[in-house]
């Protein structure tokens, strides 16, 4: 017999010898799947049920589509209208062909998606399957088996989400401009110059009692990788962090307190993933911060200046960027949030890669891909990404002027990357540099437009001819560019070869189909 119990779970009785504890929500979408799959195997309507049942036509669709659990009392009379017991209606075990069901609702991903944010309930994931449970749950199947077969962990599945809900917005959300607009005006800051590291430390004390120390390394030489720690109104920094990581986190900090972001994750960069709360809460103190270091209106001032000029120039793009005293990825970045907003320039993307030194790995540890266009992604992709892309040569170059030691070790380029298997071409700004807190790693931005009219028409210097054009793919394994053709090859091209079989395949078999008809 179910209960509702105090933790705010139902429990049902599964046999004598189990009993299984179900989220509420999904034990009422696990009872309304297998309500309609049992009224349709016995060949009932649901005006068929509410007549054997004593139950309204609309009280039997509520249940069915997960809004209402039933009284024990209109259990029976279900399970007696059905012909099955109390005990099997209410328990949450299913049939084979529903198994797949419980697995996802009871899975880490459902219960940490934030479905709120799009608009949705798992229930309306539910209610859209219902008609046809079977296949419902083969899909479902599928679902899983790919999130395993990919190893897609809850955290992967949470940033995924949060990169949905950034490009529902453009990446841009006004009430954080707002927000830090506000604090900045009330500090009576000068939105023309960097704020001081101090300045903002101060009033992180001052105003909001966060005491500031630095991660005691000679102790703890695990935690170096860590730019910070906070725990209970305290915030403890890597010492070898820039001077403008520190004011950047600086000013992170007061986001959470000043946002009122209770949830939020103990260390920079991170550690684990505990929910979505987290990743969502982080996000907002990140691009507080990012407003608050580098003012949209200035910004924006600068930007149509540079954009106007006729001719790409790097000195110019870097010269930008020291002036908010910002790192490569946070100016890069904050360029991400604004230029589509104020530009027009949507279908963009941003990538962050990382290069240790002596490796031919290159990994890629952020994206936001805002355009239709398939760019390097992360998840699941056990490829070589393709070498002709600017993120991945100029990696190769600064680790040579880090090596030689010839000055500046950021650099800064442009390319247009045209894709080899379509008419997609962008241009590509990147800036490279090395890791302040990871000994021989390399780190690039790249910040991408599609080259389209919008484009043409915002941005003068799009067909410089100084920038070169480059033709690239996703990947090594992709690219049907022979090693003549292409002299930093990676890996053979095996998925394009497979393509290409499966293609002559289909052709030689529909010229046989014609031939017998």
């Amino acid at each position: 017999m179910a209960d509702v119990c105090s933790d705010g779970y139902i429990r049902a009785e599964i046999n004598t010898l189990s009993i299984v504890k179900v989220n509420a929500e999904n034990l009422r979408l696990i009872l309304g799947v297998k309500l309609k799959q049992l009224r349709n195997e016995r060949g009932l309507s649901l005006s068929d049920l509410a007549n054997k049942s004593g139950l309204s036509v609309s009280y039997l669709s509520e249940i069915e589509k997960g809004k209402k659990y039933p009284t024990p009392d209109k259990i029976i009379h279900l399970a007696n209208a059905i012909g099955i017991t109390f005990d099997e209606l209410v328990s949450a075990q299913v049939t084979d062909s529903l198994d797949p069901l419980t697995t996802f609702l009871k899975s880490p991903i459902i219960k940490e998606f934030p479905f709120e944010l799009f608009g949705i309930q798992p229930r309306d994931l539910v209610s859209l399957i219902t008609e046809s449970p079977n296949e419902a749950g083969a899909f479902i199947q599928t679902l899983l088996e790919i999130g395993q077969t990919y190893d897609m962990s809850v955290e992967q599945f949470l940033f995924a989400a949060l990169r949905s809900y950034q490009k529902m917005h453009g990446n841009y959300f006004e009430e954080l401009e707002h927000a830090a607009e506000e604090f900045s005006q009330a500090h009576k800051w000068n939105g023309k110059r960097p704020i001081p590291a101090s300045e903002l430390q101060r009033v992180l004390t001052a105003e909001f009692g966060c005491a500031v120390d630095e991660i005691p390394m000679s102790d703890y030489p695990e935690l170096k990788r860590f730019r910070s720690i906070s725990q209970s109104g305290k915030l403890f920094l890597n010492g070898k962090l820039l001077p403008t990581q520190k004011a950047f986190l600086f000013a992170r900090e007061i986001g959470f307190s000043f946002l009122k972001l209770k949830e939020r994750p103990t260390t920079s960069t991170w550690l684990e993933v505990s929910s979505f709360a987290e990743v969502l809460n982080n996000y907002k103190a990140s691009y507080f911060a990012g407003a608050l270091f580098i003012p949209k209106d200035s910004l924006l001032k600068d930007l149509r200046e540079f954009f106007a000029r006729p001719h790409w120039d790097g000195a110019a793009f870097l010269s930008i960027m020291r002036r908010y005293d910002a790192t490569p990825e946070m100016f890069l970045y904050r360029l991400s949030q604004l230029i589509p907003k104020f530009f027009g320039l949507q279908e963009m993307f941003y990538l962050r890669f990382n290069h240790e030194l002596g490796s031919k790995e290159f990994t890629l540890t952020k994206e936001l891909n805002m355009s239709r266009v398939l760019v390097p992604h992360a998840i699941g992709l056990n490829e070589h990404y393709c070498r002709r892309w600017l993120a991945i040569e100029i990696l190769q170059r600064v680790g040579e002027r880090k090596k030689a030691k010839r000055g500046d070790s950021i650099l800064v380029d442009v390319q247009r990357s045209r894709f080899i298997d379509g008419d997609a071409e962008f241009f590509v700004i990147t800036v490279a540099r090395p890791l302040a807190l990871t000994e021989n790693t390399n780190s690039s931005i790249s910040l991408g437009f599609l080259l389209n009219e919008n484009f043409k028409s915002a941005v003068r210097f799009w067909d410089d001819k100084a920038v070169q054009a480059i033709d690239v793919n996703e990947t090594c394994e992709r690219c049907a560019l022979t090693r003549t053709q292409c002299n930093v090859r990676a890996a053979q091209p095996a998925i394009y070869r497979k393509q290409q079989t499966l293609k002559v395949r289909e052709q030689v078999l529909q010229k046989f189909l014609k031939s017998i008809e």
